[in-house]
């Protein structure tokens, strides 16, 4: 004859304000782990410079100052917990993948300005700027024929670095 175990009735109620949510043990240390896995996000994404827009803040500009929240507060499921946390994932991941181009684009940027300084005639009419590079500031550096016309036809290029400001 098999023992029939059961479980205690803390395990097996639901939820009383959401029918069909069981509360237990089990539920609040997962609820635990994925509020901790979210604010671990949260704070890396805060933490980059300029900071991510996370899904929170997003709903908190939708809703604006002012206006009613769309609804009143309650206690998130575990599915929502999860979305939340998938969420903030794939905004970290695509929000770091942009920066990682965008340095490579800077890092491209910074290479073909000292390759047109080292050698103007092979760089003709290259123009880079600061904020192709990401520094601070507006300048730009042309490469230009020395002399106009006669000098783009003698060869005579040269690298001229302009304010670039208005």
């Amino acid at each position: 004859m098999s023992a029939v175990v059961h479980e205690p009735a803390a395990r097996r109620a639901p939820h009383p304000g959401r029918p069909g949510i069981a509360t237990g043990a089990g539920e609040a240390a997962a609820r635990r782990a994925l509020r901790a896995q979210i604010a671990r996000l949260e704070s890396e994404a805060g933490a980059m410079d300029p900071p991510v827009r996370t899904a929170a803040a997003s709903r908190a500009v939708a809703s604006g100052p002012g206006r009613p929240a769309a609804s009143a507060p309650r206690l998130l499921t575990l599915g929502e917990l999860e979305q939340a946390r998938d969420g903030l994932e794939i905004a970290l991941r695509l929000e770091r993948r942009e920066r990682d181009a965008l340095g490579a684009r800077q890092e491209d940027a910074r290479d073909l300005r000292e390759h047109a300084l080292r050698d103007p005639d092979a760089h003709r009419w290259v123009r880079v700027s600061n904020e192709d590079v990401g520094d601070p500031g507006c300048l730009d550096w042309h490469v230009r024929p020395r002399f106009g016309v006669l000098g783009a036809f003698m060869r005579w290029w040269r690298v001229r670095i302009s304010s670039g400001c208005p």
